[in-house]
């Protein structure tokens, strides 16, 4: 399948309270790294096989606990400038994680938010 799902992140104002929850429902294991967000932490989920995922302390506190879906890409830039085209609102433009790749966050035309996320070369 062209374009597969590749990433799933929740955004909580109580990551360990969701890294417990988490870990007794499905098992997953957990690795804390630094965050892109200065001063936070970046959680990464281990899955095993399938999607990973990570969970984080949500950037914008009036903003609902939530996950998001990532979609792998070739390109963040083209991505979005076809999503702008075919009417998305773009919610976060391009950031680039060092040594990882890029992402960028839209709202399709019914209001779902979608990331889209591009390995470094």
């Amino acid at each position: 399948m062209g374009n597969p799902f590749c990433h799933v992140e929740l955004s909580t104002d109580n990551p360990g309270k969701a890294k417990e929850f988490y870990a007794k429902v499905f098992d997953w294991k957990f690795e804390d790294s630094p965050s892109p967000v200065p001063g936070g932490t970046y959680t990464h989920i281990k899955v095993g096989e399938g999607t990973g995922g990570g969970l984080m302390k949500k950037a914008m506190a009036e903003a609902p606990n939530a996950w998001l879906a990532y979609v792998l890409v070739d390109s963040v830039d083209a991505t979005i400038r076809k999503a702008r085209e075919c009417g998305a609102k773009i919610l976060l433009e391009k950031m680039v994680v060092p040594k990882m790749g890029a992402f960028a966050i839209l709202v399709d035309p019914t209001g779902a938010a979608l990331g889209v996320w591009e390995v470094a070369k």
